[in-house]
């Protein structure tokens, strides 16, 4: 684990100007415009990124094309992919340090958090598909004898990758990995608030030895750089995480271009299910609370809904507020605290504006509510609470993606999949139960890509993670990933 004293060197250290990754080397937007990283946790900018446009998604684009069509790494070996991949993931762990604090100063994730899911977790990822990707084998086809059925599996070509703010590293390794590791090239395009990270992540893969223009990095507006990546005539495929406008947009680039494969994993507003029987009501409360409040609610499969029966309703409100009044929020990068930063200003005033809705429509504010720290300069927000919420109010159907959770109660099982499966997501879900049947039945009931029992997150590489409904197709993580980056092609000989 890191040590305070290396977070309070590297929160230090001066990052100045970053450029574009094109080719193998950092190289500056086509306009020479920038924009400000300016950092959550005290609002003051501390670096600049390179306001990238068409031209230079064009640039990239061409770049990893040239590169997968001269082969050196779609024709190369397996085992060759998966040396380089090996010491990329190496290099990752190396630099572990570095990378954590300077995506916490950037997007103000907690420390203690971000170490693991990030530099780790995407060092991890990496060496996952790198191991797997000599494993993956052709087919033969059950034929006459007379006909040899072959049916080869090949890199897709060029893969856009888009992705969010909340962990870049991790969700960008669960898609570039796979997706180098079957052969393909990529240009990734950050978040605007989150990008530092990634463009030290594609320094360390060209210093393992990837190939120039196999892995690019395109920084910039989103409103431009993905909406032209979105749209360009040589791109094979995007792998998408974010929100569900923007995923629309996707949709709509591939049917006016060229009817790339669009992969989206998308928003939610995950189901927290406890029954009267939780084998541990104390545990339950304290995981519920790390599962909303954590990382300042700005989780993808966050349990934003908490659904309680109403025997033990009381009672176990009672152990949540507990657990929720002991989490500290403070500055990222003090091992101490256990809550961050909100990502951005915009991001908590969207936050503070659910909960005055929430509070118009009639739902009862248990606790927080509230911008926290203003002193500091940065955004800060209490976890929050709210009781007494109905489905149809915007706290229940809406993603906020912040540290704002709504409880209702519930009587029979058959009301709790009701209410489970009253939103137009379907991204992960929860169920505390003692009885090996009820848990077999809410697994079966609930329409969720993820459905946890007596716990909340925590799944690793080995399965896959994606939603159903409109929380997108195609899944991140686990061998099924790599089926979204390979092309099936079918050889039919006369013998």
């Amino acid at each position: 684990m890191i040590s305070q004293n290396a977070i309070e060197t590297l929160r230090k250290t001066e990052i100045g100007a970053q450029g574009l990754f094109i080719d193998g080397v950092q190289v500056e937007a086509t306009s020479g415009a920038s924009l400000p990283v300016t950092s959550p946790i005290d609002g003051r900018p501390f670096a600049s990124i390179a306001d990238g446009n068409a031209a230079d998604i064009d640039r990239a684009v061409k770049s990893a094309r040239k590169a997968f069509e001269k082969g050196s790494w779609s024709r190369a070996t397996p085992a060759f992919r998966k040396k380089v991949l090996t010491k990329f993931a190496e290099l990752v762990e190396k630099h572990a340090d570095e990378l954590a604090v300077l995506g916490v100063r950037d997007n103000g994730t907690e420390i203690g958090m971000a170490y693991k899911a990030e530099p780790l977790s995407a060092a991890g990822t990496i060496r996952y598909y790198a191991e797997a990707i000599d494993k993956v084998y052709g087919e033969i086809a059950p034929t006459a004898e007379n006909v040899l059925g072959l049916i080869h599996k090949e890199p897709l070509g060029v893969v856009g990758v888009i992705v969010p703010w909340n962990f870049p590293l991790m969700i960008g390794a669960w898609k570039i990995a796979p997706a180098l590791a079957a052969g393909n090239c990529v240009v990734v395009k950050p978040p605007e608030i989150a990008s530092l990270a990634l463009l030290r992540l594609a320094e360390l893969a060209s210093e393992a030895g990837l190939p120039a223009g196999v892995l690019n990095v395109v920084t910039g507006r989103g409103a431009v750089t993905g909406e032209a990546l979105g749209l360009h005539m040589d791109v094979d495929a995007i792998a998408f995480t974010g929100s569900g406008p923007v995923g629309r947009r996707l949709l709509e680039y591939s049917a006016r271009s060229n009817l790339k494969r669009v992969f989206l994993e998308l928003g939610g507003k995950s189901p927290n299910i406890v029954f009267a029987d939780a084998p541990d009501l104390k545990q339950a409360a304290v995981v519920s609370a790390n599962g909303i409040f954590r990382n300042s609610g700005q989780v993808c499969v966050a349990g934003s809904r908490l659904l309680v029966q109403s025997a033990v309703y009381d009672r176990f409100m009672d152990e949540l507020l507990q657990a929720t009044m002991r989490l500290k929020v403070g500055d990222p990068l003090d091992l101490a605290n256990d809550v961050g930063a909100v990502s951005s200003a915009e991001q908590l005033d969207k936050n503070l504006g659910f909960v005055a809705r929430a509070t118009e429509e009639g739902a009862r504010l248990v606790t927080g509510g509230q911008r926290m720290l203003t002193e500091t300069g940065g955004s800060y927000m209490a976890p929050t609470i709210f009781e007494n919420v109905t489905q149809d109010m915007q706290l229940a159907r809406e993603e906020v993606f912040g540290p704002v959770l709504g409880v209702m109660r519930f009587e029979t099982e058959e009301e709790a999949v009701r209410l489970a499966n009253s939103t137009v997501y379907g991204l992960a879900s929860a169920v505390w139960t003692a009885n090996l049947s009820t848990a077999h039945r809410m697994v079966r009931a609930i329409n969720a890509g993820v459905v946890h029992v007596n716990t909340y997150g925590g799944a690793d590489i080995t399965v896959p993670l994606g939603g159903v409904k409109q929380s997108g197709f195609g899944r991140d993580k686990s061998l099924h990933a790599l089926e979204k980056y390979l092309e099936l092609k079918a050889a039919w000989i006369a013998l």
